[in-house]
């Protein structure tokens, strides 16, 4: 594997073998969710080899601008600290690579329509046959059985088909329509997803010796992660509604008007609410009947919202979340990406790292271990740059 760069900020530590070192993952995705799952396991310590079609490689390598020096930063985005291998599954030569990998390999990651890789010997079945052990992730739009086995998956549509958009957006009745998250947010979900599943098997494995198939997809993992919202469906049966930045069951959990723009105001019981009341100059709001729960806050919302404000009228933003945060209410600036990363900053998360000259930095994995920290990361491989060395290896150990 290439020579790793270490993170500046754990020099000189006595540190333990990351947690999948000696994992090795054979990783057949590509755009997100299943490169952003791999990418996960690779700064855990896996090796971690993309495979990649010749010439054109991942279809983020194209997904620009904006450009890094050596292709999209879209690509950057979810490949870092992976070796490139470019086969052409049609060769049956590098389809017999391909096979190798796969057999060797205690991760096999793809997300291709579902069948497509029993085609090559290479769908679960196929490689469990000569692994017994494989770890097996497939990632689909709609499940890889039925009728949703065909379509396919991209986070856009099923943010739209799912009901994300729904709750999405500016409020019900406004003149504006639903509206997409600013991220892809399923995808990134569904990574998440797919690593834990992957993550489990291979202690599950430690145990039985055998390996699994895991299964994940975009519209189920959607479904998962919209809890409190899904959960109020399945309990009345109405579909909630789009309310623009307020909260369904919290108030005041929204932005606010102040003088010299909005506020994100997170209050989330009654303790803090009568706090906020007090730094306001009117205590007498936290006993108001309509305003003492925070059921009562709910249900009076829109007259909460016109009392707030009109006190919050007095100051600038920065003024009042400086005061509501002495105090332990939980208020903000609304801010750029920009502003996100100058405050972990501040606030001595270090939120980017080095990466190697020339490419731009990365974003630093959220995860962090006393014991096993993350130390190394790598900048996402050029396409095809370590296929004769991947191909020399494979060789070798086929003939030991």
């Amino acid at each position: 594997m290439r020579p790793q760069a270490a993170d500046p900020t754990t020099e000189g530590a006595d540190l333990m073998p990351l947690p999948l070192d000696g994992v090795l993952v054979a990783d057949f995705s590509r755009v997100l969710a299943g490169p952003l799952a791999t990418s996960m396991l690779a700064d855990l310590g896996a090796r971690v080899i993309k495979v990649e079609r010749p010439g054109t490689g991942d279809d983020t390598r194209s997904w620009g601008p904006p450009w890094a020096a050596d292709g999209a930063s879209y690509f950057h985005s979810a490949n870092r600290n992976k070796e490139s291998l470019t086969l052409d599954l049609a060769d049956h030569r590098d389809r017999a690579v391909a096979q190798e990998l796969a057999r060797r390999a205690d991760v096999v990651v793809e997300n291709f329509r579902a069948g497509t890789l029993d085609r090559y010997d290479l769908g679960y079945e196929q490689v469990r046959a000569g692994n017994e052990g494989v770890v097996y992730c497939s990632i689909s739009g709609f499940g890889s059985t039925g009728a949703g086995a065909d379509l396919p998956g991209y986070d856009f549509l099923v943010q739209a088909v799912g009901g994300l958009m729904s709750v999405t957006g500016a409020a019900s009745g406004s003149g504006a329509g639903p509206t997409k998250v600013g991220v892809a947010l399923v995808d990134v979900l569904t990574s998440k997803d797919a690593a834990i599943g992957i993550l489990a098997s291979l202690i599950a494995r430690t145990t039985t010796g055998k390996g699994q198939r895991v299964e994940a997809n975009l519209l189920s993992s959607l479904l998962a992660s919209l809890v409190n919202q899904a959960s109020a469906f399945l309990t009345t049966g109405d579909s909630p509604r789009r309310m623009g930045n307020a909260h369904p069951s919290i108030a005041p959990y929204e932005l606010l008007r102040c003088a010299d723009g909005e506020l994100a105001m997170a209050c989330g019981n009654d303790g803090q609410f009568r706090k906020l009341a007090a730094a306001t100059g009117d205590v007498s709001l936290a006993d108001d009947e309509r305003f003492a729960t925070n059921a009562s806050r709910v249900m009076n919302r829109e007259v909460l919202v016109a009392e707030l404000e009109r006190r919050l009228a007095d100051d600038t933003v920065d003024r009042w979340v400086d005061r509501f945060s002495s105090i332990g209410v939980p208020a903000g600036k609304v801010g750029s990406i920009e502003d996100g990363f100058a405050l972990a900053q501040r606030l001595g998360l270090e939120p980017s790292v080095p990466v190697g000259e020339d490419v731009p930095a990365q974003v630093r994995n959220p995860l962090t271990f006393s014991e096993t920290p993350i130390t190394n990361y790598v900048a996402p491989p050029r396409l095809g740059q370590d296929s004769d060395d991947i191909r020399r290896w494979l060789h070798e150990e086929r003939i030991r």
